[in-house]
C-alpha cells in the first residue's frame, strides 16, 4: 500500500534567514553588554585623561628625558639661544658618568648664575609651577647650565695662548664656535680636576662664564658630578633645530 510522506519543508531542514531568531538573539546580547558599559560623562571622562597624562609625564621627567631652554649663546652654534634640549636622566642611573667631549646639564654650583626674578603672577606662578614638576615645561627655578665636559676627576687643564691641554694632550675642538680659538685669550692652569668633578667649558669660548671664571670658587672652578643632570641627547625644538647627540651625547 503506497504511503504519501510529507514533503522534509519543516524549521529543522531549513537555513536560519539573515535576520531570524538567531540573528535577533546576537543582537539583543551585544545591545545588553553595551548597556553594560554606559560611557561615563565627558567631565569625569577629561579629568582622568588629564591625571593619567600628568603621571606618564612625571614618569619621563623622572626616569627618561627632560627638557631645559638654553637662555645663551654660550654654547653656540652646537646649541642656540632658545633651543630646547633633551637630557638624559636616564643614562646615570644606568651607570653612565660624565666624559670630555660630552655637552651635559648641571645645576649650579654656586655663584654662577645671578638670583632668578619670581613671577608676580600668583596664577601663572602656580601653573608654571605644576608644569615645571611633571618637566612639561623647563624647570621653574632654572637654575641650570649646560656646558661641555672638557675632563674629569684626576686630569689636569691648561690652555696656553690658543691650546687647550688634557694631561698634557692638545684637545681637539672642531665645534668650537667660528672665530673662537680654545682659550679665547684667557690662560690658565695648569689646574688639576678634583675627585667626583668635572671641568667644563663652552662652545663660544669668547662668550661663556664656565670653569674658567669660577677658579676662586668651590672645586676651583670644577662642577660636583652629583650636579650633573645628565648628558644632552637632542634638540628637540624648535623643529628646524633638530639634532640628535647621542643616547650620552656624543
Amino acid at each position: 500500500m503506497a504511503v504519501n510522506l510529507p514533503e522534509a519543508t519543516g524549521e529543522s531542514e531549513r537555513e536560519p534567514a539573515p535576520g531570524g531568531r538567531a540573528e535577533a538573539r546576537r543582537r539583543g546580547r551585544g545591545k545588553a553588554r553595551r548597556a553594560g558599559r554606559k560611557q561615563r560623562p565627558w567631565w569625569i571622562e577629561l579629568p582622568v585623561m588629564v591625571v593619567v597624562g600628568l603621571a606618564v609625564a612625571l614618569v619621563i621627567k623622572t626616569c627618561l628625558f627632560q627638557v631645559f631652554t638654553i637662555p645663551s649663546g654660550s654654547m653656540e652654534n652646537t646649541l642656540r639661544v632658545g633651543d630646547r634640549v633633551g637630557v638624559n636622566k636616564l643614562a646615570p642611573l644606568t651607570g653612565w658618568e660624565p666624559e670630555p667631549g660630552q655637552p651635559v646639564v648641571f645645576k649650579d654650583p654656586g655663584g654662577w648664575l645671578p638670583p632668578q626674578p619670581a613671577d608676580s603672577n600668583p596664577v601663572t606662578g602656580a601653573a608654571t609651577s605644576v608644569l615645571s614638576f611633571v618637566g612639561l615645561v623647563p624647570p621653574k627655578d632654572d637654575n641650570y647650565l649646560v656646558k661641555r665636559v672638557i675632563a674629569t676627576g684626576g686630569h689636569t687643564v691648561q690652555c696656553t695662548g690658543t691650546t687647550l691641554t688634557v694631561d698634557g694632550k692638545k684637545v681637539d675642538e672642531p665645534y668650537l664656535h667660528p672665530g673662537d680659538d680654545s682659550c679665547a685669550g684667557l690662560d690658565f692652569g695648569p689646574v688639576t680636576v678634583p675627585a667626583g668633578y668635572i671641568w667644563v667649558e663652552g662652545d663660544h669660548r669668547s662668550d661663556s662664564a664656565d670653569s674658567r671664571y669660577h677658579r676662586q670658587g668651590p672645586g676651583g672652578g670644577a662642577v660636583p658630578v652629583d650636579n650633573v643632570v645628565g648628558p644632552v641627547s637632542a634638540v628637540v625644538w624648535p623643529i628646524g633645530h633638530f639634532d640628535w647627540f647621542g643616547w650620552v651625547g656624543r
